[in-house]
């Protein structure tokens, strides 16, 4: 029975079928001349040009890579991926795993303003080797210069090694318990950590993500997410391997530059498999322009995973009004959840797309989703992530580590084989705490059927509601007063409708504490560029802040700032860093910035 064959499992008890290490999925193909990763490339055409590599000569590169990595380093040193978003992103990343080192997926300097968090990565694990394309040689010469970080015993460009040269050349055999690669968190204030992937956490993962959405060799895996990303590296690179699908990618530039591109790539190919966050689902309904529109056709558009920051129903019905009348079906719109620490698929929406719940805001303060009618006062809409595949989840009480029942709030806990070994330990006593937190969750007088040891404690806070989880917060990012709960996202959300002077996803709302010990929550918004800080009226905008945030929440805010477009701070992947907002603007006895305190 083939891979696209398998019956989709239809709960989180099944388990993962016995699998290969992915690179075996790459040679079963090495004879087909069929397109296997094509990149859309706008860096000399508007219009682009397509950069395609079929199996055969991938098969080829990725040998000649492995061959040429065993000549300068050794099975299980680190070899970190510093490619642009190009082929030799993928031939690299799927080279270093056939010889059986441990990739490290990061990102060329110049394609990245995190470059602390690259320094970071590459200082916490120390690869031996760097592999870049031709053009990018002297900026890493230039990083390895002028950063404290290790130095490689090889820098190398992936398009330079000569395909012949991997003839001959014997694999190491992979035990699937091995370390693949190792995927950095985003972070927010702390160094970032890598989730140490294993080769079986990384087939198991992609066989649930590619089997959850019934993926196969006729679909095409489009998109734009960095390859250093989970899901990027998911939905983009192994997904394709594992099924022999076409991945067709472009650049997270030059989609932000142009979101057409985006609409146009899922129009161009059949069967369209796609992932973005929240954001794009919305920059794009805003900024393709009914010109743009025309002559798309978006009815071979299959799913379109929506996740990594929290789906809002507003931007589902936003996209869907801009781009249904161009084919595009309500339920190929499909809201996730994932995380690096569990590879990254842990839930998705199936075929009958999404579903929109509202809850009471006052009971979810004390933890119980009590559903209530659309519209209702007080209501609170949230967008389900979906159903598990194949793994289990839980929502845990994060005091008594005791299963709570559907309907109440908890930490969401994972248990299955795409979950990593847990986080690179070469930094020592922090690092292997914080492993052992995440990783090590016990359940307490554990329900039949759900094992006690080896959950990843996710961090996040959800709820199952018929059967369907839904994603409230971070416990980190909790704001919690006179002992109400307050989800920040839910906040912003008010904020950034109360003024149209307030940019739309660049907010940040946090809990502080003022030196008498008050606790409270304060706010960090930026203006909209396109006004000019000379055309905002700060006093007006803080007004109407405060009162829309005090009539929906009943919280009066202990700061506001109203700041310029960029000083809101984002984590490598996009998300709002609330917690490094707060520390850049709040004083601790309230703010003094453009909105006032």
């Amino acid at each position: 029975m083939s891979l696209a064959e398998h019956p989709s499992p239809a709960s989180p008890e099944d388990v993962v079928p016995e699998l290969r290490p992915l690179t075996t999925y790459l040679f079963d193909r090495a004879d087909s001349v069929d397109p296997a990763f094509t990149q859309l490339d706008y860096s000399t055409e508007r219009t682009g040009v397509e950069h395609t590599i079929g199996w055969n000569e991938l098969a080829a590169r990725v040998r000649a890579t492995a061959a040429a990595l065993a000549q300068v380093t050794s099975r299980g040193q680190r070899v970190a991926v510093l490619a642009k978003q190009d082929l030799n992103y993928v031939i690299g990343f799927l080279g270093a795993l056939h010889a059986g080192t441990i990739a490290v997926p990061l990102f060329a300097p110049e394609a990245s303003q995190h470059g602390d968090r690259l320094v970071n990565a590459l200082a916490d694990c120390s690869p031996e080797v760097w592999l870049t394309g031709q053009g990018t040689v002297d900026t890493l010469r230039g990083l390895a210069d002028e950063t404290p970080v290790p130095m490689p015993k090889q820098i190398m460009a992936v398009d330079a090694i000569d395909p012949a040269a991997g003839e001959g050349f014997l694999a190491p055999e992979l035990d699937l318990a091995d370390p693949a690669y190792l995927q950095y968190t985003s972070g927010s204030t702390r160094t970032p950590a890598g989730a140490v992937i294993t080769h079986r956490a990384v087939v198991s993962n992609t066989w649930q993500g590619g089997t959850a959405f019934h993926v196969d060799e006729s679909w095409t895996c489009a998109g734009w997410i960095p390859f250093f990303h989970d899901m990027g590296l998911i939905q983009l690179l192994t997904i394709p391997v594992l099924f022999g699908s076409h991945s067709v990618f472009m650049s997270p530039f030059d989609f932000i530059m142009r979101p057409a591109r985006w609409l146009r790539q899922m129009s161009d190919y059949p069967n369209v498999f796609a992932a973005a966050p929240n954001f794009a689902f919305e920059y794009a309904a805003r900024k393709v322009k009914e010109a743009d529109r025309e002559g798309l056709d978006l009815s071979g558009v299959r799913a379109v995973i929506n996740g990594s920051e929290p789906v809002r129903a507003g931007t589902i019905a936003g996209f869907q009004e801009a781009f249904g009348p161009c084919g595009f079906s309500a339920a190929a719109h499909r809201p996730s959840y994932g995380l690096a620490e569990a590879t990254v698929f842990v839930t998705n929406t199936r075929e009958e797309g999404p579903t929109v719940t509202s809850f009471d805001r006052t009971a979810l303060a004390g933890d119980r989703a009590v559903p209530v009618p659309p519209g209702s006062e007080g209501a609170l809409d949230l967008v389900a992530a979906g159903r598990p595949h194949a793994q289990f989840v839980r929502i845990v009480d994060p005091g008594t580590h005791t299963v709570r029942p559907d309907g109440e709030v908890g930490e969401i806990w994972i248990h299955g084989p795409n979950v990593a070994d847990g986080y690179w330990q070469q930094s020592g006593g922090e690092i292997v705490q914080r492993s052992e937190d995440t990783f090590g969750g016990t359940i307490a007088d554990p329900p039949e059927g759900t094992p006690a040891a080896r959950w990843l404690c996710t961090g996040d806070l959800g709820v199952f509601h018929d059967g369907l989880l839904y994603i409230t917060g971070r416990i980190k990012d909790l704001i919690i007063i006179d002992g109400k709960n307050h989800y920040p996202q839910d906040i912003e959300l008010t904020v950034q409708d109360a003024h149209p002077a307030i940019r739309r996803d660049h907010v940040a709302a946090f809990a502080v504490s003022t030196d008498s010990g008050e606790e409270g929550a304060a706010v960090v918004a930026e203006y909209r560029a396109r006004g000019g800080e000379d055309e905002v009226d700060p006093a007006e905008v803080a007004k109407a802040v405060r009162k829309a945030v005090s009539a929906k929440h009943d919280v009066k805010l202990r700061g506001f700032e109203l700041v310029r477009p960029g000083s809101v701070l984002r984590t490598s992947s996009g998300k709002i860093a609330r917690a490094a907002t707060r520390e850049k603007f709040w004083s601790g006895s309230g703010s003094t910035g453009t909105g006032g305190a």
